[in-house]
């Protein structure tokens, strides 16, 4: 049901009977039997179906309608919250209301607000609008139980969700922004929307940008092709969207009962709906009388995702080409502006032949070729010491080679033993000194030759790097203009391979494969691995997307860690507490950051959307 602040949803379209209650609450058991979400959601007036038309004016069906709704009741094997739709006289007013669920219990009706009266519907021909009533109705006795009624909120930890009905959703300032103004940080749409061409894709825009306005999640659960065919066609279009996203979509226009299930992550709804100030402004500026219910979903121990958790969450995984497409035009010409913006023709940059001045070499290339600048502005130094090896030094001749930049070599050897020596270091022992000492010396040469040459001294540093604070201060962590800080390590290796594939030739595709195979490492030491001192960086990456982005706990980030990379508890909290360790520790580094364009919703630039104080004492 949940756990970790993920929540199960299930939407069912089911099979139905028109004007059949006991048949319709008879599959809704069925369903329940088996459901193991801890919200389960059924169509709008699901009890009787949607198309009974003039019989809802009618004792014996809204009579079958509360003894089924009973017997749902009664015999409810669910231990979640279920979601149903019926009509209900109220007054000797019929309604199209939504019933709240908890096992035996009712827990609230809502009743639809806005109703439909033009083309194919007709509502406010058999039904009564819920403005009308709620001004005077409170509570309802139904099935026995005194039931509240109304604009309802319903609160189960850091789940708080509020329901709506089909055309409530389509209102200028629906039920459901009220709610969410108030705490809902999921509102739930019941509906029997019919298809027209071109209708779906409305109703999904639609449904994904009130979870963006609500900075929550919207669930619309939508009738089956079950209901009555005489004038229009139900597709059973279901949908999630979460904070602007589109988590999950069906439309199945089958005749049988489909269900769909997603994975909610509401600490991740909860982390960014406090970080977005327009949704906290609009804040008790819109008030809605309400109740709040309360009622308590247990966690359970055999949670399983109904997708397995995405391992490489940076990596685009929709129209991957357009994705790559869109990240290398941010940072070319990010690069482009700036030397325009200089009135710079060239370019310093170090090539070490690993990833990330391979791409950043290839991004210089291109932003060349966007300002029609000659290639040789880009004066590319590769520069070994006591650790290069011979195939990073290789690749990276090669690639300088073969992009037809400018390209020098410059052993740092003898300076680096001279200045360890200046400073009374005995040149041999491999310590942090020893290692930083040539990344500064890279460094200083670059900027130097920048000097020289009237350039811009190009910074290769990723996003990752940047997190981990694995670069060498006022070393490799400086440059003038870094075009990678907006990208992890995981999205850099990506955007090599579409490089590959999308823009280069035959002979730089095979170079860039062999880079990508290449085991990283910043070679300042002998037999020296990146992955070997601070993990693997998709398992760090994936951490990061998660503190960043989901503002999970470190208690969180461990249980996630091992669902998707099926690690020990020990492995995972290893991980963990080494990336927050790092993290932490190395803002100071992060807060003297240059330029970088941002590519992502997160960046790690001190001015802009992360700040965090140097001497901050987490760990």
């Amino acid at each position: 049901m949940k756990k970790n602040g993920f929540v199960k949803i299930s939407l069912v379209s089911p099979t139905l009977k028109v004007g059949n209650p006991e048949f319709n609450v008879n599959e809704m058991l069925r369903v329940l039997k088996e459901d193991k979400s801890a919200v389960t959601v059924f169509p709008e007036l699901g009890i009787t179906g949607y198309s009974c038309g003039d019989l809802f004016f009618h004792d014996e069906l809204l009579y079958d309608a509360k003894q089924q709704l009973k017997v749902l009741v009664e015999n409810n094997p669910h231990d979640g919250v279920v979601v149903c739709g019926m009509p209900l006289v109220v007054r000797e007013m019929v309604l199209n209301v939504a019933v709240i669920i908890k096992r035996h219990t009712i827990l609230g009706i809502v009743p639809k607000f806005y109703l439909p009266n033009t083309k194919e519907f007709y509502d406010k021909r058999w039904f009564k609008s819920g403005f009308d009533i709620v001004g005077h109705v409170r509570t309802l006795n139904l099935c026995g139980q005194d039931v509240p009624f109304g604009n309802l909120l319903f609160s189960a930890g850091n789940l708080r969700f509020g329901v709506e009905i089909c055309e409530d959703m389509w209102a200028t300032i629906t039920p459901g922004n009220l709610l969410s103004l108030h705490g809902a940080n999921m509102i739930i749409n019941i509906s029997a929307s019919n298809e027209t061409l071109g209708k779906a894709t409305i109703r999904k825009n639609a449904i994904v940008d009130h979870s963006r306005k609500n900075a929550g999640v919207y669930v619309y659960a939508s009738a089956g092709a079950s209901e009555s065919s005489s004038e229009t066609v139900y597709s059973g279009h279901n949908v999630i969207a979460e904070n602007g996203r589109l988590i999950r979509e069906t439309e199945t226009f089958s005749l049988n009962t489909e269900i769909m299930v997603a994975d909610i992550d509401f600490s991740r709804v909860n982390h960014e709906r406090r970080t977005t100030s327009s949704f906290r402004d609009s804040i008790l500026k819109y008030e809605i009388d309400h109740q709040v219910i309360s009622l308590n979903l247990p966690d359970t121990e055999d949670y399983t995702f109904e997708n397995p958790l995405d391992k490489v969450p940076f990596i685009p995984k929709k129209a991957p080409v357009e994705s790559f497409e869109k990240i290398a035009s941010i940072q070319e010409y990010g690069l482009a502006k700036r030397l325009k913006h200089l009135d710079m023709d060239t370019v310093l940059i170090g090539i070490s032949g690993g990833l990330d001045s391979s791409l950043a070499l290839l991004i210089c290339v291109r932003a060349f070729e966007h300002l029609g600048l000659d290639k040789k502005g880009i004066r590319a130094v590769t520069m070994p010491a006591f650790a290069t090896s011979k195939r990073t030094l290789s690749n990276a001749k090669k690639l300088m080679d073969v992009l037809g930049v400018h390209a020098s070599e410059i052993d740092i050897k003898k300076h680096v033993r001279d200045h360890l020596e200046l400073i009374g270091h005995d040149g041999e022992t491999e310590d942090r000194t020893y290692e930083n000492a040539q990344a500064r010396a890279r460094t200083m040469v670059l900027m130097n030759l920048a000097n020289k040459y009237h350039g811009l001294v190009v910074g290769t540093g990723d996003l990752s790097e940047i997190a981990l604070g694995f670069s060498t201060y006022n070393g490799d962590q400086m440059s003038m203009y870094n075009v990678n800080g907006g990208i992890p390590k995981t999205l850099v290796q990506f955007m090599i391979r579409q490089y590959a594939k999308q823009v280069f030739s035959k002979d730089v595709r095979v170079l860039l494969k062999d880079i990508i195979d290449t085991p990283i490492s910043p070679e300042l030491k002998e037999d020296q691995e990146t992955e070997t001192q601070i993990g693997r960086y998709d398992i760090n990456d994936f951490i990061l997307y998660r503190f960043l982005v989901c503002g999970d706990t470190k208690a969180r980030m461990i249980d996630l860690v091992i669902a998707a990379f099926e690690l020990s508890t020990k492995e995972a909290q290893v991980y963990v507490e080494k990336f927050l360790r790092r993290f932490y520790s190395q803002q100071f580094k992060r807060q003297a950051s240059p330029d970088s364009p941002k590519v992502l919703d997160i960046s790690l630039s001190p001015r802009t959307d992360f700040r965090m104080p140097s001497d901050i004492g987490r760990q």
